[in-house]
C-alpha cells in the first residue's frame, strides 16, 4: 500500500494579506454590522480569531459546507494561499 505523502500546511503571510483585505472589510470591519441577506445575520469581528479557525472557516465556505451566500461567493475567489494569509492577518488582531 502506497504511503501518500502529506504537503506542509501553507504559512500565511500576514503582511501580504493587506492585498486581500479589502472584501473583508467592507462587512466585518464595521463594528455591530449585520447583513440582511439572506437575513438578519450579525458580522462577526475577525480580528483575534484563532488562525485556524478562520482557515477552516474559509475553506468550510470554499467546499459548501457553510451556507451564507456572500461567504460562500467570497470564499470561492480565494486561493489556498489567501486564505492562509487573511487567516494570518486577522489572527493577529488586525480589525
Amino acid at each position: 500500500m502506497p504511503v501518500l505523502a502529506q504537503q506542509p500546511a501553507l504559512v500565511g503571510d500576514p503582511a501580504e494579506a493587506h492585498k486581500k483585505i479589502a472584501m473583508c472589510e467592507g462587512c466585518h470591519g464595521i463594528p455591530g454590522y449585520r447583513t440582511a441577506y439572506p437575513e438578519v445575520y450579525h458580522v462577526p469581528k475577525l480580528g483575534g480569531q484563532g488562525e485556524a479557525y478562520i482557515a477552516n472557516a474559509l475553506h468550510a465556505y470554499k467546499a459548501g459546507q457553510r451556507k451564507h451566500p456572500s461567504m460562500r461567493g467570497i470564499a470561492a475567489s480565494l486561493s489556498d494561499k489567501d486564505i492562509a494569509d487573511l487567516a494570518a492577518y486577522y489572527a493577529r488582531g488586525h480589525k
